[in-house]
């Protein structure tokens, strides 16, 4: 679970379909950030995309905006 993050393939399509789901923010290999021109503007405009290039950016990026984490909430 350390380590750099990889490219991954269907990025447009995985976008898109972010984007219909109504997720807000989606967290991309770095190296894959290039094939974003393939997404339409609008899409790119309605989400917050964020660059990772390790495990631990992607981490941190995840968690941003979580104050406090709350055991019961987690089921398991």
């Amino acid at each position: 679970m350390r380590g750099p993050v990889l490219p991954v393939g269907g990025l447009k399509e995985k976008v898109l379909a972010a984007q219909r789901a109504g997720v807000h923010t989606v967290l991309l290999p770095a190296r894959n950030l290039k094939e974003l021109r393939e997404v339409p503007d609008s899409v790119r405009a309605a989400l917050r995309i964020v660059g990772v290039s390790t495990v631990d950016d992607a981490v941190r990026h995840a968690l941003t905006g979580i104050d406090e984490f709350k055991p019961e909430a987690v089921s398991g």
